[in-house]
């Protein structure tokens, strides 16, 4: 009885035989008690208003299975959701569709044996919404999601953070695993808030995504940076009396012990009139060098009149990108205040710093984008890992373009760094936080394009042109989650692997006393 209720209920399933229906002109269920598509039925024109939006998009050959709901999603029609590829079909029943893993994985392997006359070409896998209305079973035009043979890091880290100015107490930096909807917690900044006492943690960062080079902030109650080498946990204090803070916005070095900080003064304001709410700026900040072996800092560039912030890395290491805006006290009245009334002239180009790293030295700054030039402000760069192209943030004005809501990628050659907009991956609303896979051949950014208000990762696929596919929104078990969790998902990194140091051995460590940096002066 117990077998026979399970196969009742069972959602989904996979057909093996196949056999054509003269009824439907099309692929049947055979052998299979539920759900069945419907023998007969009336072609729609349009095709059907799913969340998340996964029409024509193209997905790694290990993603976990895109689970979707019909809109409106309280709605009470009967559907049925047909995946088919080759000789492989999945058949989900109900208003939400979510093959399983494993049914999910023998289809994109269909996909991926191509088409007999094109060996070589990937087949589609041809999604069908069926929806049975007043009238009878409407078929809403079907639509194709392309498997890419290129796969993706495994792995990728965020926060889970509340969307307001002031939360950041129920905080959380999370790991999930992209090939399934194994998600777990890295570390709980509520492990180290006491009462009143409590603690901000940002900046995760990792050493080519390695999880056991990795490193975050913590700010408040327990401050410090903690750094994971290769399973030995540090706690580190980067303020010094030469520096303006402890090392913000990290940037590894791909091979050596170095990680690249911006040293920051922040602040905030809020807008009463303006749709962006809130406008983070920095009154000073510099560019530093640490070096993990020597517990040393070193400063790379102060100037007075340069507000330098995020710092990346050449995939050689050769290179030291990084953004800076130029900015001249003209009146009498406090630099603060000033700044706050010309907030928007705070406009960053992107600059970078010839590394040698047997020597740890600097060369001269040169300016390789003039984002200030075309009335813009140019953020977060991000070399692909081949050395060719060069991925910005590009908005009005400043460096915060998460609360910027005409912030966009742009991408560009570094050869000719000819910047554009990145029309294909774009939206009419922000477009931040990015950074590359290992292969250079996904990307991975945070976006607010479903409601405005709340960030999601979205992944593209980049061929060897620089040319991107349609942005796919991460996967979920349930496919509603993304409209329940009201939590934004910041910086979301990609990782070769989990973090296997449990979120109590990072409390413990950031309980302990700090190791001291020592600054050297060049």
């Amino acid at each position: 009885m117990k077998d026979m209720i399970s196969k009742i209920t069972e959602r989904c399933v996979t057909a093996l035989s196949l056999v054509i229906c003269p009824l439907a002109l099309g692929l049947v269920l055979v052998g299979c008690s539920s759900p069945q598509v419907p023998a007969s039925y009336k072609d729609g024109k349009a095709l059907p208003d799913i969340y998340p939006d996964y029409v024509g998009v193209t997905v790694p050959v290990n993603m976990a299975p895109l689970h979707f709901q019909l809109m409106p999603v309280n709605a009470q029609t009967e559907v049925v959701t047909r995946f088919h590829c080759g000789e492989e079909e999945i058949v989900c029943g109900g208003r939400q569709a979510m093959p399983s893993v494993s049914d999910w994985q023998r289809l994109v392997a269909a996909a991926l044996k191509g088409d007999a006359s094109q060996t070589k070409k990937p087949m589609p896998i041809t999604v069908e919404v069926f929806e049975n209305k007043t009238d009878g079973w409407v078929r809403h035009k079907p639509f194709q999601v392309n498997v890419s043979p290129d796969s993706i890091d495994s792995w990728l880290s965020y926060r889970l953070i509340s969307p307001s100015y002031v939360a950041f107490e129920e905080l959380t930096i999370n790991q999930r695993c992209l090939e399934n909807f194994d998600e777990r917690v890295i570390y709980n900044n509520m492990l180290c808030s006491e009462e009143a006492e409590g603690q901000c943690i940002n900046c995760h960062s990792y050493q080519k995504g390695n999880p056991n080079r990795m490193q975050f902030h913590a700010r408040l109650n327990h401050g410090g940076t903690l750094i994971n080498y290769d399973g030995k946990l540090r706690k580190v204090n980067l303020k010094t009396d030469s520096t303006l803070s402890a090392g913000v916005y990290p940037a590894w070095h791909p091979t050596l012990p170095f990680i690249a900080y911006s040293t920051n003064i922040t602040r905030q304001m809020f807008h009463t009139l303006d749709i962006n709410k809130v406008e983070v700026f920095d009154t000073q900040s510099d560019l530093i060098l640490y070096d993990l072996e020597r517990n040393e800092v070193i400063n790379v560039e102060n100037s007075p009149q340069e507000f330098e912030v995020f710092p990346t890395w050449s995939p050689d290491g050769r290179w030291l990108y990084y953004c800076a805006a130029h900015f001249e006290q003209q009146d009498t009245v406090k630099f603060e205040a000033e700044l706050i009334r010309r907030y928007q002239d705070l406009k960053y180009c992107i600059y970078r710093k010839p590394f040698d790293p047997d020597k740890r030295t600097f060369g001269p700054s040169e300016m390789v984008f003039d984002a200030a030039s075309q009335g813009l402000s140019a953020t977060l760069p991000r070399i692909s890992p081949d050395g060719r192209w060069l991925m910005l943030s590009v908005g009005s004005w400043g460096c915060f373009h998460i609360w910027h809501r005409d912030a966009d990628l742009w991408i560009g050659d570094v050869a000719t760094m000819e910047m554009h907009p990145w029309k294909e991956v774009n939206s009419t609303h922000t477009e931040a936080y990015h950074t590359w896979s290992s292969n250079g051949r996904w990307i991975v950014f945070s976006s607010r394009r479903d409601d405005g208000n709340f960030t999601r990762p979205f992944f593209a696929h980049v061929d060897k042109d620089g040319h991107a596919t349609k942005p796919f929104e991460l996967p979920t078990d349930n496919p509603d989650r993304h409209r329940q969790l009201l939590k934004s998902y910041n910086i979301p990194e990609f990782m070769l692997g989990p973090v296997t140091i449990s979120p109590q051995s990072f409390a413990d460590a950031l309980k302990g006393e700090p190791s001291q940096a020592t600054f050297v002066s060049k």
